[in-house]
């Protein structure tokens, strides 16, 4: 399975490409949300882990244009931000995210995460 990390720091993007990579997931990594979509255009991606706040396209523009898109609107999405704020949440989940964790994170939360997200869409007939 091939994962996109978008995150604007480099130490995130570390942090979760190792948690990724140590269970067996494939990663391709971007700065924020036009890069991620550059990405999309030349890697075949199956899940996006993207931070809220990032310079350039924000991760709420960045999920709208990625579900406005045929060809990418079926990704699942797990945001992983610092806004522990439920306003904040809600528009995430009325944008399209799948599911939402709030940093400080561990590798068991982002495993347990995609398995939740993945399991949704079986349930749903997707994936």
């Amino acid at each position: 399975m091939n994962i996109l990390v978008v995150d604007d720091c480099q130490t995130t993007r570390k942090l979760l490409g190792h948690y990724l990579k140590t269970r067996g997931y494939q990663v391709v990594f971007a700065e924020n949300g036009l890069d991620a979509l550059e990405k999309l255009g030349t890697h075949k991606i199956n899940l996006i882990l993207t931070d809220l706040n990032m310079p350039y396209m924000d991760g709420m523009e960045f999920i709208r244009t990625l579900r406005a898109d045929p060809n990418l609107a079926d990704i699942p999405v797990l945001m992983v931000t610092t806004e522990n704020d439920d306003a904040e949440r809600e528009k995430a989940f009325n944008c399209g995210v799948n599911g939402y964790v709030v940093k400080p994170i561990t590798g068991d939360v982002i495993a347990q995460n995609i398995k939740n997200i993945l399991k949704d869409m079986f349930a749903k007939g997707g994936v």
